[in-house]
């Protein structure tokens, strides 16, 4: 099975991937990020450390928080917009690619082999 994730870099932060484009999607639906992180399994904690990244990370930040609690800015719409169409985008694009390896890759791993000692 080929599976293709698109990671953007900041430094060595991940600034956007597969799992920060879910919770932000999952901020929009819910409203707040403890919210999010429930529906997502995650703690408030790895959550906010996630936000956090992504708002020092891009030119301007992705989610705004309040007492009320946390939304998209019009950044951070934008972003995941632009993000998940560039998703969308790869899977038609590696589609075909896919087929010649998975023709070549096999169901499981072979045993390992020994490797021989320097003596």
């Amino acid at each position: 099975m080929l599976k293709i994730k698109i990671q953007i870099y900041c430094g060595d932060q991940i600034a956007m991937g597969p799992g920060k484009a879910d919770l932000l999607d999952a901020i929009a639906a819910e409203g707040s990020i403890s919210a999010a992180g429930r529906k997502l399994g995650m703690s408030y904690r790895r959550c906010w450390l996630l936000v956090d990244v992504m708002n020092r990370c891009w030119a301007e930040p992705l989610v705004a928080t309040s007492s009320e609690g946390a939304q998209l800015t019009e950044s951070g719409f934008a972003i995941l917009s632009a993000y998940r169409g560039l998703q969308a985008n790869m899977e038609g694009i590696s589609t075909q690619g896919a087929v010649a390896l998975e023709r070549q890759l096999r169901d499981v791993p072979l045993e390992a082999q020994v490797v021989p000692s320097h003596r």
